[in-house]
């Protein structure tokens, strides 16, 4: 049987034309039966290949980026969202409100801070203009961070905030402090110096950052590390004890890009994201094993997925969701 279950109560079919899939008994069940405290939700929504699974029809992507997180938001399983926009640019109040608009209550973002707070040095892509390689003056700035990324996030997104991430690209250590260590310190005062409330996240892709010095800064800072399943990060598990993480407030993690690929030729290979290519269950069950851990501490889990994990994420998320209501036990 088909069923539009809305676990955040009655919800008016959103405008635009896009209107939410029906879902199966089956997953409207495993959804019903997850805690509220775990957030499983995709990185950004405008998926045209996503139809009949988030989407009831088949829509454009420039339709589905405008009008389609109100439908997306009516899924029972998807209860939050990865906001990768804001990496690249900061969004405004009104933009962030609106997006605030489309969704239930319950319903969280995870959103990108800009990646001006946390490049030491301008990447040399054509993008960045006349910055291209040149020193980034807004590195770990908190009042940048402040003003720019998360005062708009905090009046924007009101009680739908969820974890804002600091992505860290890979980049040579030097400018990012000349050591592990002295990242850490750094950034430590950073997020010191941040405005209290919300819940930051930090997400590493140089693995030799993962280390003591690091752990101890996030924890004194009360920040969380999040968890990236990426090509060059160590598995889940095993960076989720580097990072210190069995005391963090909160589990974050985003499985963003399988093993053999870059994100070029799995976006080749699992285009349009309308099922499983390469599914990974031993990264899945480790991710369970984290996320039934998170329940049984009682703090909250996000868990991100990215279609270029096994071919769709909103899949991805429906077999992880099978695999927590089955149960799995912590191998530590």
């Amino acid at each position: 049987m088909l069923v539009q279950l809305d676990l955040f109560g009655s919800a008016p079919v959103p405008a635009g034309g896009v209107s939410p899939a029906l879902v199966g008994e089956d997953l409207a069940r495993i959804a019903a039966t997850l805690p509220r405290g775990v957030h499983l939700g995709t990185s950004s929504w405008a998926f045209p290949g996503w139809a009949g699974l988030v989407w009831r029809d088949r829509h454009g992507e420039a339709l589905l980026a405008r009008r389609g997180l109100a439908a997306y938001a009516q899924h029972p399983l998807l209860r939050t969202v990865g906001v990768d926009r804001t990496h690249y640019q900061p969004v405004d109040r009104a933009q962030l409100a609106a997006w605030r608009a489309d969704v239930p209550d319950g319903f969280r973002f995870l959103v990108k801070a800009h990646e001006a707070c946390t490049l030491a040095i301008w990447p040399t892509h054509a993008r960045y203009g006349a910055n291209r390689g040149a020193g980034n003056p807004r590195f770990l700035d908190p009042a940048y961070a402040r003003d720019e990324v998360i005062g708009p996030f905090v009046d924007g997104l009101g009680a739908a905030c969820g974890p804002l991430l600091f992505q860290f690209a890979a980049q040579p250590i030097e400018p990012l402090g000349g050591s592990p260590r002295r990242f850490a310190e750094k950034l430590y005062r950073f997020l010191r110096d941040l405005p209290r409330g919300p819940l930051y996240a930090v997400e590493v892709r140089n693995a030799s950052l993962l280390t003591p010095d690091y752990a101890a800064a996030l924890r004194a800072a009360g920040a969380v590390h999040c968890l990236a399943i990426t090509p060059g990060m160590p598995p889940p598990i095993a960076q989720w004890k580097l990072a210190g993480a069995s005391d963090h407030p909160a589990l974050v993690a985003r499985w963003l890009l399988a093993p053999h690929h870059d994100y070029e030729s799995a976006k080749a290979a699992y285009a349009p994201f309308d099922r499983l290519v390469d599914p990974d269950p031993s990264t899945r069950a480790q991710l369970a094993t984290l996320v039934t851990d998170a329940m049984r501490r009682d703090v909250p889990a996000w868990i991100i997925a990215n279609n270029k994990a096994e071919g769709s994420s909103p899949l991805t998320l429906a077999a992880l969701a099978r695999d927590l209501v089955d149960g799995s036990e912590p191998p530590f």
